[in-house]
């Protein structure tokens, strides 16, 4: 590699209008989601497999997606149709078509559904500012390099909101309960707390924020009234992101050193223990062995 093509290997770039399918095909860099598959409960063994083999589209995450572009403009495109469900073999034939051309199908109620959902982010006091048209960009994708590994990084920030002395990232996600608590367990259960972090640190070290960057949730409901709850993470719950982050790219950077994507368990000479998880033991000790 020259000198030159070194330099360009690490140096930070951002691209706009880059498609979703190239973005995510991208083998050269990882992602939030592929670094939160790295660590437990999945395992790089499960992360290669998943890399090498994408899923096919699932439905559930059609409304998810028209929903990004109704409140966005970017994004895949939405072909709403005539029917009422995919139980026909034409209406089975349409959706496949649509899918071919690279495009989300939806019912049409499914359509009334996402119009009505980007009306309420729209009406919404906090949210519908944060999106306003023409107020942030959508959908950049931005690739640096990780100084600790030397491993390529990328995020995909869904609007970036560039104001006089802040930047803010927004993250618009729509979720079967929207509720605080229900947000709360979500990004738990998802590992949202490690995205926020890793899209900070690719957002400044891009410049994109050179007097720092705000992560934002917009989480909707998916049923009606499509309630909204907009939270930013505090201070532990980001620290404790960016640490899993941290211990995510070093298993990461060691798998691909030696190319081997072990599993839960990796080598051992002998066979482990396992125990109940630590509540239960707490709770079923004091019962049965007091």
């Amino acid at each position: 590699m020259t000198d030159v093509a070194a330099e360009a290997a690490v140096e930070p770039v951002v691209i706009d209008g880059l498609s979703a399918e190239d973005y995510h095909a991208d083998r050269t860099s990882i992602s939030s989601t592929g670094l939160r598959k790295l660590l437990a409960p999945s395992c790089p063994a499960q992360f290669k497999h998943d890399r090498d083999n994408p899923p096919a589209p699932k439905r559930e995450f059609d409304l998810g997606h028209a929903a990004h572009r109704m409140v966005l403009g970017e994004g895949e495109e939405i072909a709403v149709t005539e029917y009422d469900d995919w139980r026909t073999e034409a209406a089975r034939e349409e959706r496949e078509e649509i899918r071919a051309a690279g495009a989300v199908p939806l019912l049409f109620h499914e359509g009334e559904q996402v119009t009505a959902m980007a009306d309420a982010i729209r009406q919404h006091p906090v949210a519908g500012p944060l999106f306003a048209p023409g107020s942030g960009i959508a959908e950049r994708s931005i690739y640096w390099t990780d100084h600790a590994t030397g491993i390529r990084c990328r995020v995909r920030p869904d609007w970036l909101k560039q104001l006089p002395g802040l930047t803010l990232c927004v993250d618009l996600k729509t979720c079967r309960d929207a509720s605080p608590d229900a947000v709360s367990k979500a990004i738990r259960d998802h590992g949202y707390h490690q995205q926020d972090p890793l899209y900070i640190d690719g957002i400044e070290a891009a410049g994109l924020a050179p007097d720092g960057c705000r992560f934002i949730f917009v989480f909707q409901s998916k049923t009606a009234p499509y309630l909204v709850t907009v939270r930013e993470l505090n201070q532990q719950s980001r620290d404790i992101g960016r640490a899993k982050n941290e211990r995510a790219l070093r298993i990461y950077a060691d798998c691909m050193a030696a190319d081997t994507w072990p599993d839960w368990t990796g080598p051992v000479t002998e066979i482990p223990q396992i125990s109940l998880p630590t509540w239960a033991a707490i709770n079923e000790a004091e019962e049965y062995l007091s």
